[in-house]
């Protein structure tokens, strides 16, 4: 069996060895017990540690480091972004009248929480991706949007190219027009789950090999995590975040693949004192718990009292 073991919960290790191998971490409820719970919960190094010991020789790891020893190295860059006033002033909105008018309990409180952070997300994308205005002009009403168009603009009079990761449909329509008309380069393409196989192969191909192809190709985190070989692009633009940090290393991995010869610059616009700088935060605890042998963050965001959710979600007084 050959994947990625664990992405989210550490579940999904267990699930897979007791395919594999029944007896090696019994069951269910006794894994829990003994791993999940002290690991995702407590971070307890101990626990790790034990189950590290007690999977090793089930589980044969290889790096891609290891068996693509010709790959050029990846480059991680954290793009700051700013607020726009109008930004600033739906952002706040929004986190006010989620917690006026009150999350409630239960189910109910749960979906409401999250009804609120893809507002947010949305509101750090662009105001028009969350319904607010008129998207004919979309320029300089995103912090993020704007800084999007200026990195890619660069990059195509450099002569290079570069993939565009977003997870919603509707901000990957956005960027697509906008790219369009800016950049000058032709049609910018954007490939999504809507499209049929056969589109979306011919869009890859013509990306790949095409000598009069668009420089950018947008793509939707979902549809386009696995599998495509997208190596005649140096530059990888992750322009909102997943909750799982595995998700978007697969996406950019569509560009690091055996075949690639140059350096793949990797950006990650991050828009400062919001829920993105927590998701970034996130991400890095959920890195460190998969590599020591991780939790449902969106669950557990739902799950905090109203006080440190709030906290959690406030703009930050400074920068903002």
């Amino acid at each position: 069996m050959t994947g990625t073991p664990v992405e989210n919960r550490l579940d999904e290790l267990w699930s897979l060895l007791h395919i594999s191998n029944p007896a090696v971490l019994g069951t269910r409820a006794r894994f829990r017990q003994r791993f999940a719970t002290p690991i995702e919960s407590g971070r307890s190094r101990t626990a790790a540690d034990r189950l590290t010991t007690v999977i090793e020789p089930y589980v044969l790891r290889r790096t891609k480091s290891e068996v693509a020893t010709e790959l050029p190295p990846k480059q991680f860059s954290t793009v700051a972004c700013t607020l726009t006033d109008e930004q600033t002033r739906l952002y706040r909105a929004a986190v006010a009248e989620a917690f006026t008018t009150g999350l409630c309990h239960g189910i109910a409180r749960r979906g409401n929480v999250l009804a609120l952070l893809t507002t947010l997300k949305q509101v750090c994308n662009h105001p028009a991706q969350a319904g607010f205005g008129d998207d004919a002009e979309l320029a300089g009403r995103s912090g993020k949007f704007d800084r999007a168009t200026e990195m890619l603009a660069e990059i195509v009079a450099d002569g290079d190219r570069a993939l565009v990761f977003t997870q919603y449909r509707g901000m990957g329509e956005l960027l697509s027009a906008h790219l369009t008309a800016e950049l000058g380069a032709g049609t910018i393409p954007f490939l999504h789950g809507g499209l049929s196989v056969e589109r979306r192969d011919r869009l890859v191909e013509d990306f790949q090999t095409g000598s009069d192809a668009a420089p950018v190709l947008i793509l939707s985190l979902r549809a386009a995590g696995f599998g495509l070989n997208l190596t005649r692009a140096g530059h990888v633009l992750h322009y909102d975040r997943w909750w799982n940090p595995a998700v978007e290393a697969q996406a950019t991995d569509r560009a690091h693949r055996i075949g690639q010869r140059r350096t793949v610059n990797v950006y990650t616009l991050v828009t400062g004192g919001t829920i993105e700088d927590r998701i970034a935060t996130m991400h890095e605890s959920k890195r460190a718990l998969a590599e020591s042998i991780t939790g449902n963050t969106e669950v557990e965001l739902a799950d905090l009292p109203d006080t440190e959710l709030r906290a959690l979600l406030d703009l930050d007084a400074i920068g903002v």
